[in-house]
């Protein structure tokens, strides 16, 4: 099930808030815990055993972690902990590539190995994994307690708001807030406007332009134009889609009494790529700083470590993101530049040539992670400095439709004026963690100020009748 469809918008969600809010506060985790199973076994209701194993896996280690603190046991169930939940990543995401290299190298297929299937990729098994693994260690380093309530555990990693794509939440963080959060009609009326505003991105922005990726990506030896064109459709799909979908999940949080963290800053008007990773998937930055970079000694233990530190997070970081050859590509281009920044100071650059060359940078490495394989990666990256001719051909013009481009348009518009619309929308809406909220007086702004209201239901509108006549489009980080 995904957030923006029929079965969600007008079933799925009215009937869980109506059962939610019926239910009394001390059944409320067990709402949400059998909603989200029910959310994530509309998909396949098999992989629900998967997720339900991970989470008691994770529920008993953590006991036994907090049992033996302050003993060499503690690190000793942290790491079986961790390394069961990596387990659980390396068999479904990384073991059929393992077999197709393998038999690479010996010149012949997986069939010629002898195996003749196919793992499926769960949906969501990084981000919850990464949950899971967060939990395990914040207990250790006693940033956490061990919680005793399994359903509340339990309902933390399957929270359908942010189960499948994220962002990657800290049971730390949500703890009190199981044990209690505020509900009011202000809160739900500004989660439902970033849900709407969310919607919006998704449907109405990401994917009109989707088809002008697809089809310079899917073009042998597109020409400049097309490379060019499709690649910076992509830059804006991405963003859109992703940054959509995060502004869904709080919104929807928000509606529930719950605060997440934002994981999306404006990454578009960053002036190097380490203010990138600052605006750009904050919970993953965040996570892969905290349980990866400084554990490796961050930049505590020299220039040169540090560097070699920085690539080998991003090298991590793109293969968490699946296992290609391209996604390897896409960490090292950004590891690369992240140690370039620091050893010459560029990382703290303001200026306009900085945020184009930062643009222009970022637009590179996304053609590594939009595509099939390096060879497809390589095809276009031709392309871009036109090897392959530089006008779009008729055949493939008449592909392009005219929405698509006045919708890459107005996305990119959308990613030059953010700062400015930003500060607009904070003087309809207080916004606490990035999102649309509680005004500062107390007053229920979303319900009382009729521009907003006006705007909300503009998108929301235009957002259901794109989706009427649409097919169905997964988010994109559901592959991941």
């Amino acid at each position: 099930m995904v957030f923006s469809s029929e079965t969600f918008l007008f079933l799925f969600l009215p009937l869980f808030l109506c059962i939610y809010y019926l239910t009394p506060a001390k059944g409320r985790s067990m709402v949400i815990l059998f909603a989200s199973y029910l959310f994530y076994g509309w998909w396949r209701f098999d992989f629900l055993l998967l997720l339900f194993a991970t989470t008691l896996w994770t529920f008993c280690i953590g006991l036994l972690i907090a049992k033996n603190l302050d003993t060499p046991r503690a690190k000793i169930w942290c790491t079986v902990g961790v390394m069961g939940c990596l387990a659980v990543l390396g068999v479904f995401k990384y073991l059929n590539f393992f077999i197709d290299s393998l038999a690479q190298l010996f010149g012949t297929d997986a069939a010629g190995l002898g195996v003749h299937w196919r793992l499926i990729l769960p949906i969501g098994v990084s981000f919850y994994v990464f949950h899971s693994i967060s939990y395990l260690v914040d207990v250790t380093r006693k940033d956490a307690d061990a919680t005793l309530k399994f359903f509340d555990f339990a309902a933390f990693i399957a929270l359908f708001p942010q189960l499948v794509a994220g962002p990657i939440l800290r049971f730390k963080d949500l703890a009190d807030q199981f044990k209690h959060r505020t509900h009011s009609l202000v809160l739900f009326a500004d989660g439902l406007a970033l849900f709407i505003v969310g919607l919006g991105k998704k449907v109405l922005l990401a994917d009109t332009v989707a088809p002008l990726a697809d089809i310079a990506f899917n073009t042998p030896d597109p020409s400049a134009a097309l490379s060019w064109l499709g690649s910076i459709a992509y830059m804006m799909q991405l963003y859109f889609d992703f940054s959509g979908y995060s502004d869904m999940a709080v919104g929807l949080g928000l509606m529930m009494g719950f605060q997440f963290r934002k994981n999306f800053d404006m990454p578009y008007i960053s002036r190097s790529i380490t203010e990138f990773w600052r605006r750009w998937h904050i919970s993953l930055s965040v996570w892969l700083r905290d349980y990866l970079y400084i554990p490796l000694g961050g930049n505590r233990v020299g220039p040169g470590r540090t560097y070699v530190n920085l690539m080998i997070v991003m090298v991590l970081g793109g293969l968490w993101h699946g296992a290609n050859g391209t996604f390897l590509a896409w960490g090292i281009w950004h590891g690369a530049w992240l140690a370039i920044e620091r050893a010459t100071g560029w990382a703290n650059r303001s200026s306009f040539i900085g945020l184009v060359q930062t643009l222009l940078l970022v637009l590179i490495g996304w053609v590594a992670f939009r595509a099939v394989d390096m060879n497809q990666a390589m095809d276009v990256y031709a392309g871009m400095i036109g090897l392959h001719g530089f006008a779009i051909p008729m055949d493939i013009a008449f592909q392009i439709s005219g929405e698509s481009l006045v919708m890459l348009v107005i996305a990119m518009i959308y990613c030059a004026a953010e700062p400015r619309i930003n500060r607009i929308g904070k003087d309809l809406y207080f916004a606490p963690q990035g999102g649309i909220g509680v005004s500062s007086n107390g007053t229920l702004t979303a319900a009382t100020s009729l521009l907003p209201v006006a705007v909300v239901s503009l998108i929301a509108m235009l957002a259901i009748m794109k989706l009427a006549e649409a097919s169905f489009s997964p988010f994109l980080y559901f592959q991941f």
